[in-house]
Order: structure tokens, then C-alpha cells, then sequence
């Protein structure tokens, strides 16, 4: 693409963040983001849901606060009833009304297949904007919610798991990344990013790029939801999942003890996943005291280096 020169642009798509950032005055900038995708569940209320927490998710992993958003919708009116698509911008609307977020209109196209999000604006002070290029040597990584939403979802759709089975990651997943936001403001985070379809693996190393640093993780204590390592083995594995893991092997280091099924977890293709947080340990304390409760992680998953590139162990 090519460059912006502009002066209020706080951030770019230099670095791979995960929004942009206009410096409106001294004390005040807008964040802004925008994302949609086909529906990964079956319900149309949840889908919305999903779909709505996973653009939200942007803008809190810059440490700022959502406040409008636009929906962005495509729908095959000729084939499906126009009800589906009413449950799907209810659900989203939904948590907009939890995120306190106003929705002020969009704009929805006739195409074969669903597709829904929302393009979102929030508020920031640019004096503390958290991106994903200051992750520094010594830092510990904090992981916000389990990964193998990816897994899970071709699970259902292959009927390797039922309905019921997929409750736990619809959970996960349409639960807002607010509180981790709001925490790494608190806890004066380093860095943060939150992890969606690239896989965990994948937005670390843009962290690690942009940083200009090398992450550590340790495979043992990355969270997964359950079943995901037993439908990996079971041949669960979306197409999305595998690109990443090719991809991922071109800066990734892996001891010869993590299994097969691990590493492509940790390149599963996440919807609406948590946030990646780096910040010094002595830190640590005040994120978790933010965090604990229900559907909301603080699991120290690595630590950041000097070097490039990603080592797992």
C-alpha cells in the first residue's frame, strides 16, 4: 500500500498493529479498525456476537475505548430468510450495547454467502497508546484466553463434535477483550496485540518484528480449550490453520519435544482469541488482580529476548 504521510497518524499498518491511531489534539486520538467474516457457528444471535466482540477486540488491544461502529454485512437475501440476517445484527448489536458502543447505521451488500462485522471507532489519550512494537528483553508474555477456536469450529462443521461441545469456545469468544484492555492500561503493559486469524505464532512474531526482539514460549502452559490436542489427531484441522503453520515454521524454532499436534495449535486460526501482553514481571500482579474471574485468563506463556524470531519449548 502505499505510505501515509500525515503527521496525526500515531500508528500505521507499518508495524502489522491492530489499528490505526489519528491524533485529533495534544490529549485526544481516534482508533479505528474494521473487520468481518463468514459465520463459524451455526446460530445466526452468536455468529453476531462473535463477529462484534472480534472487532471490538482492536481497539482494546490498543488500550483504547470503543465508542461507535458501523456494520459491514453481506447476505444472500434470495436464499436465506431475511430473519437470519435481523439475529445475526441483534447479536451484534447486543454486545455493542455491553461494550457501550453505539451503532449508528452501516451498510449491508446481496452476496452468495453471510458475512458480517463491524468497522469500529474509539478514543484514546496518545500518550498511551499501547502497540505491539515495544516489547522488551526481560518481559514476561500474558496470554488472556485459550486457543483452538479454529480447531473447534471445523470440528463442528466435519460433526466430530456436536453443539453442545462448541458452548465452551462460543463462550470464549463472544466474551469482550474489555477487561484485558483496561488492564494493560493499569498494569503499564510494554506491549499487546490480540490474537485472531494468523494464530497465536503469527501475531507474535509481529510483535517480535516490530519490537525487534525474539519471544519465548513455552508450549506447556499455553492454554488450549478442551479436546483441541485429541481433534488435531483426529484430522480437525481447518485449511487456514495449516497455511499458518507453514508460514510459522519460517521464523519458528521448535524443541524436538513439542509434538506435532501442539505446534499446529499454537498456529490455529483464532476468532475473536484474547490479547498477547508483554510487560516486566514485577507488573504481573496488577494484571492478574484485573483479570481473574470468569472467562478472562492471565496465563504467563514466555518471556521476550534480545535476537528475532520465535523459539518454543
Amino acid at each position: 500500500m502505499p505510505s501515509t504521510a500525515n503527521a496525526n497518524v500515531l500508528v500505521g499498518y507499518g508495524t502489522a498493529d491492530d489499528a490505526g491511531v489519528y491524533k485529533l489534539r495534544d490529549d485526544l486520538a481516534l482508533v479505528q479498525t474494521v473487520d468481518f467474516f463468514t459465520p463459524i457457528v451455526d446460530d445466526p444471535f452468536d455468529f453476531g456476537r462473535i463477529a462484534a466482540a472480534n472487532a471490538l477486540s482492536d481497539v482494546y488491544a490498543m488500550g483504547g475505548t470503543p465508542i461507535s461502529a458501523l456494520n459491514i454485512a453481506t447476505f444472500p437475501i434470495d436464499t436465506l430468510e431475511p430473519e437470519i440476517l435481523e439475529r445475526i445484527l441483534a447479536g451484534g448489536a447486543a454486545v455493542a450495547q455491553q461494550a457501550g458502543v453505539a451503532i449508528l447505521g452501516g451498510h449491508t451488500i446481496k452476496d452468495a454467502e453471510p458475512k458480517y462485522g463491524l468497522a469500529v471507532v474509539g478514543t484514546i489519550d496518545p500518550q498511551k497508546i499501547v502497540t505491539n512494537a515495544n516489547a522488551c528483553p526481560g518481559d514476561i508474555l500474558v496470554l488472556t484466553k485459550p486457543l483452538g477456536t479454529g480447531i473447534l469450529s471445523t470440528a463442528l462443521k466435519r460433526e466430530a463434535i456436536d453443539e453442545k461441545g462448541m458452548r465452551e469456545a462460543i463462550a470464549w469468544m463472544a466474551t469482550l477483550n474489555d477487561r484485558a484492555g483496561a488492564a494493560i492500561q493499569t498494569a503499564r503493559a510494554h506491549a499487546a496485540t490480540d490474537i485472531t486469524g494468523f494464530g497465536l505464532l503469527g501475531h507474535a512474531s509481529e510483535m517480535a518484528r516490530a519490537s525487534h526482539v525474539s519471544l519465548h514460549i513455552r508450549a506447556n502452559t499455553v492454554p488450549l480449550l478442551p479436546r483441541v490436542l485429541e481433534l488435531i489427531e483426529r484430522d480437525a484441522v481447518p485449511g487456514g490453520t495449516r497455511d499458518n503453520a507453514r508460514a510459522h515454521a519460517e521464523f519458528t524454532t521448535f524443541a524436538a519435544s513439542v509434538p506435532l499436534p501442539l505446534r499446529l495449535a499454537l498456529s490455529d486460526a483464532q476468532t475473536s482469541g484474547g490479547l498477547l501482553i508483554s510487560l516486566p514481571p514485577d507488573r504481573l500482579g496488577a494484571l492478574q488482580a484485573l483479570l481473574d474471574g470468569a472467562y478472562s485468563l492471565c496465563a504467563v506463556i514466555g518471556e521476550v529476548r534480545p535476537g528475532e524470531g520465535i523459539t518454543v519449548d
